[in-house]
């Protein structure tokens, strides 16, 4: 079975790849080695400024979820910039989320779930990764969440 161009997937989910953000320090958003990408963390954002918060404190895990939406949106982009065509990922690799939170929120990996189920709805098989998602007392400027990503791509 043929695989699903993925710039019309996108287009069926309404969504619509921002510009790409440079980076906020010393750092590339995107390195390659071999056939694999990997995507500096990035962080949520919401109207085009940081989505500031703390889960179990100030959000709620539905908004967290959506937070890592969005953030999948921004690594897509990031991701198109650096490889020119999206139909050449072969595989999402690890994607590591880090969820600004209380000491005793622990749903953590239902906000993560915002970005898994966006790449695998856009990559179908190819999205299915393996997953990390821990709770921190922060992340720079006081965003909720911050999401890097591995991926592989053909050679």
């Amino acid at each position: 079975m043929a695989q699903q161009n993925v710039y019309d997937r996108l287009k069926e989910l309404g969504i619509e790849l921002p510009s790409v953000s440079a980076p906020a320090a010393a750092y590339v958003m995107s390195a390659q080695t071999g056939n694999t990408i990997y995507l500096s963390g990035h962080i949520a954002k919401k109207d085009g400024t940081v989505w500031v918060g703390k889960l179990g404190a100030t959000l709620t895990t539905e908004e967290g979820r959506v937070a890592a939406h969005s953030i999948a949106i921004d690594l897509l982009a990031t991701l198109h910039a650096h490889v020119g065509d999206l139909n050449r990922v072969t595989r999402i690799v690890k994607v590591m989320s880090l969820v600004n939170s209380t000491p005793d929120f622990i749903e953590q990996h239902l906000v993560t779930n915002g970005a898994s189920q966006l790449l695998a709805d856009v990559f179908g098989e190819r999205g299915k990764h393996a997953r990390s998602a821990f709770g921190v007392a922060q992340i720079p400027l006081g965003a909720c969440v911050e999401i890097e990503m591995n991926v592989e791509v053909d050679g």
